[in-house]
């Protein structure tokens, strides 16, 4: 671990202050006995929690008394390997930051009181004095900044590491290789999720590779009373969720914000060992989707889900029934297929299709029988009406 600053070049100490140094690193291990005391006084967390030993806290006081004092001797900056160990020793305890630099602020004035007034005792010019306290500041901030980026580095590498330990988990709950129910009760608690509950899955398609498209979502669910657990997989982010004492469709409210992502919510299931079957239909519900983004529950779009379902066979359907529209211009072609769509969007209304395409309602009637004379297909008969609205909505899926 290197420290954030550069070491400042080696200078020639006046032997008075090579004196003081010799003097005080022979009481340095009582000096880190006061130091550690009036951290214990002074900082509330390490006057009230056990995290950090009486002993060790000691000898950490101890490390920096000696790393300033020997820099001082040395006129130069010395190894910081020991604010390394301190940071990620801290780090390992769950001491917060802050209280560990209040601590080094702390250890920092009671040792420069010490300096001061084993100086003034040894009748040290007050210039020698003043040049050394910068040269103590500037190896003090060496020293903290060194235990500073080793606590950061721990706490990144421990996050990482139960998250990935945490995703594992959700993945197998959902891909339902849980099978033992005192298994299932383990994982349920490292999840932070009861065993029973109102679940849902949700899936949010990714819109590149490797990219979260809910980022920030499990707080953003916990604010509602939601607990939920989430795993990114190459093409679409999954989650299970609590619902909790809130409603799904609050939770379908909260995922929609700024329609981030396409995003499926499957029915609900009571037992953590259902999420492998709903996870399969949140992933179609995804699909059906709109392409902007939004969140889609599965059930609302019993077409979409048959198509997205369907897969190939449902695509060469889509072909078949629309192929024959294939012989027209483009423009005629998607002039045809475009008024059928939003024929079907409004509820078969002539009317308010003219209204949407800002055409006259004739023109749609004319469009929709040259359609039907078309494909073969009529558009009152329910059956035909059915084929369509599958074969739009495959085409709609292979456009987004």
């Amino acid at each position: 671990m290197t420290s954030l600053r550069p070491a400042a070049p080696a200078t020639d100490p006046p032997p008075e202050l090579r004196d003081l140094a010799t003097a005080l690193l022979a009481s340095v291990e009582a000096s880190g006995a006061v130091v550690a005391r009036r951290v214990r006084e002074r900082i509330p967390f390490y006057a009230e929690s056990g995290a950090v030993t009486e002993a060790d806290l000691v000898a950490s006081c101890v490390e920096n008394l000696r790393f300033v004092i020997e820099g001082l001797a040395a006129g130069q900056i010395g190894d910081p390997a020991p604010a390394a160990a301190t940071g990620t020793g801290r780090a390992l305890a769950g001491v917060p930051l802050p209280a560990v630099l209040a601590a080094y602020r702390v250890g920092f004035g009671a040792m420069w009181e010490q300096v001061a007034a084993e100086a003034r005792d040894r009748g040290i010019p007050a210039e020698v004095v003043l040049a050394t306290t910068a040269d103590a500041m500037v190896m003090h901030d060496v020293f903290t900044e060194t235990m500073a980026a080793a606590y950061n580095a721990t706490v990144t590498e421990r996050v990482l590491r139960e998250e990935a330990e945490r995703s594992s988990l959700v993945e197998t709950v959902l891909s339902g290789t849980v099978v033992d129910r005192r298994t299932l009760w383990e994982v349920a608690d490292l999840l932070g999720l009861p065993v029973s509950g109102t679940y849902v899955v949700v899936a949010a398609l990714l819109a590149a590779p490797g990219r979260a498209s809910l980022a920030g979502v499990e707080p953003e669910l916990a604010r509602l009373g939601c607990r939920s657990a989430w795993r990114l997989l190459p093409q679409v982010q999954v989650g299970i969720v609590d619902v909790g004492t809130t409603s799904v469709e609050r939770v379908v409210e909260a995922l929609t914000v700024d329609g981030r992502a396409r995003i499926g919510v499957s029915p609900v299931v009571d037992d953590l060992t259902g999420p492998t079957r709903a996870l399969e239909l949140a992933r179609l519900a995804a699909a059906t989707a709109p392409a902007a983004g939004g969140a889609v529950r599965f059930g609302e779009d019993p077409v979409g889900i048959a198509a997205a379902a369907g897969g190939d066979v449902v695509a060469r359907m889509a072909d078949d029934i629309l192929g024959p529209l294939d012989g027209l211009a483009e423009a005629d072609r998607y002039s045809l297929v475009e008024t059928l769509e939003v024929w079907v969007e409004v509820g078969g209304s002539a009317s308010k299709t003219a209204q949407r395409l800002s055409c006259h309602a004739n023109t749609v009637r004319h469009r929709l029988r040259r359609f039907e004379e078309r494909t073969g297909r009529r558009l009152d008969r329910p059956r035909d009406v059915a084929a369509l609205c599958l074969a739009l909505e495959a085409l709609r899926s292979r456009r987004s």
